[in-house]
């Protein structure tokens, strides 16, 4: 259905589901307090009022409709089957509840662990149970008919033939197709005696391949009538692209877009990239990591401590990224001579046992230890945590498909699908770029989660660059 009546109605729900996290905590507060429990339990009774709490509730409340948002639980039908519901709020209320223990831990805060472990439970239970009820509700035949829509569909033949089909495809969006009218065959006036039989609520127009004139006409007679219209703006065949709408200075555009849009997961990720880079840089300093490779290396060679390259960054603009020096100081100098030796197909040069790195190069780059001073490069907005690994310059502008090029379209990051699914073993570049586009349609915070996750024992066991 139309976006704007998706909109209102993720909203609606956003609201009860922060209302339903709020009263989660309190229950679970409550249950916690409660004497019994705590003999049952055999837990200490003496805990914090629940005053000490309540500045927490602005935070939960706006945190969990965009937590549950960034695991897809609002793009669902409304008669979705309920493996689509559960899946996504189970993923949820566990991210929530890590949210919760995370705050109160960094914030020095004591927060008992059975109201941590109880609100997991509780917020599950409670956004279950509204689904089940919204879902019993939408099942009564008085609510059916009040959201079912009865829709024309305005268009050649053809077209209004694949649109029944899809929308029939669908039944769990509510739309019913009262009619299907031809434009090159039929008058404008034989479209306005169907808007009266069937008493529709909105005219699905497919323009693609019907005159510019008569669509006009067809769109001045429901404006007279009262009566929505919707333009399938499909005037142009993409591949890759998904369209969507937006206004440049007040003027309506139609977007095609290949990579994914600016949304409220993107805005998250950028917040996570600072955050979690900063925390990072802080922890390998304070432990002492990186001051300690960085006098290993300056004790072991002669040389700079760090290595810096320039890389294609967001859309192919260059900046200098930063990594820990592996290789004698001549290195570039020495790649010309090694060319033959090269074992990946494409403009990515990759040799096994490569005779420029150092001994204490080798250990750095089996654990991937040489990566992180491009934690400096998240910081600066110039890479990501996850993302299509930068290549150099020089690489980028020896790519032999042009298609390649769209692993640009987001930010480089530090680890990618390519890392995790056995980076040493793919030896053809177009390999290596199919995970990255992969990566691009496919993304969502969630995937981020799982490729940092899937990140840690890569490199515990050593499986790193060449």
């Amino acid at each position: 259905m139309l976006r704007r009546y998706r909109q209102i109605r993720i909203q609606i729900q956003q609201l009860l589901d922060a209302v339903l996290f709020g009263i989660a905590f309190w229950l679970a507060y409550s249950l916690r307090a409660n004497l019994r429990v705590d003999l049952w339990l055999k837990l200490d009774p003496n805990i914090p009022p629940f005053a000490s709490f309540i500045w927490f509730y602005p935070i939960l409340i706006l945190a969990a409709p965009l937590v549950l948002e960034t695991q897809g639980f609002y793009d669902r039908p409304v008669f979705a089957p309920r493996r689509m519901t559960v899946w996504p709020l189970l993923k949820g209320c566990f991210l929530i509840t890590l949210g919760l223990t995370l705050t109160f831990f960094f914030f020095h805060l004591f927060l008992p662990r059975w109201v941590t472990i109880l609100f997991g439970g509780i917020s599950f239970l409670l956004v279950m149970a509204k689904e089940e009820a919204l879902r019993l509700g939408f099942k009564t035949r008085f609510t059916q008919a009040q959201l079912r829509r009865r829709v024309l569909l305005v268009g050649l033949a053809r077209e209004t033939a694949q649109m029944r089909a899809e929308i029939l495809s669908r039944p769990e969006e509510g739309v019913d197709v009262s009619a299907e009218v031809d434009l090159n065959q039929s008058s404008v006036e034989q479209l306005v005696e169907l808007l009266h039989r069937y008493s529709v609520n909105g005219v699905i127009l497919n323009a693609r391949h019907a005159y510019f004139e008569q669509v006009e006409a067809a769109v001045r007679a429901c404006e007279i009538e009262g009566v929505e219209v919707w333009l399938v703006a499909n005037f142009f065949k993409t591949q890759i692209s998904r369209t969507s709408f937006d206004d440049f200075f007040g003027r309506p555009v139609m977007v095609f877009r290949s990579a994914p849009e600016t949304s409220w997961q993107s805005v998250l990720k950028e917040a996570l990239d600072f955050i979690g880079a900063f925390l990072m840089l802080l922890l390998l300093t304070v432990i002492p990591v990186i001051p300690l490779i960085a006098l290993a290396i300056r004790l072991s060679s002669p040389g700079p401590i760090f290595f810096r390259q320039q890389r294609a960054g967001l859309n192919g603009q260059p900046f200098t990224m930063f990594k820990f020096r592996t290789m004698v100081t001549n290195a570039e100098q020495l790649k010309a001579e090694l060319a033959a030796l090269n074992e990946m197909s494409g403009p990515v040069f990759k040799v096994t046992n490569d005779p420029r790195v150092t001994r204490l190069g080798r250990f750095l780059r089996k654990y991937s230890l040489d990566e992180l001073p491009q934690l400096f490069n998240v910081l600066r907005g110039e890479m990501s945590l996850v993302g299509p690994r930068p290549l150099p310059v020089d690489e980028v502008a020896r790519f032999d498909d042009v298609a390649h090029r769209r692993r640009l379209s987001v930010k480089p990051g530090l680890t990618c699908l390519w890392q995790v699914r056995g980076r040493n073993e793919i030896l053809d570049f177009r390999d290596w770029v199919r995970l990255d586009l992969e990566y691009i349609d496919n993304w969502s915070l969630w995937l981020d989660l799982q490729i940092l996750l899937r990140t840690i024992p890569a490199v515990l066991a050593g499986t790193g660059a060449k």
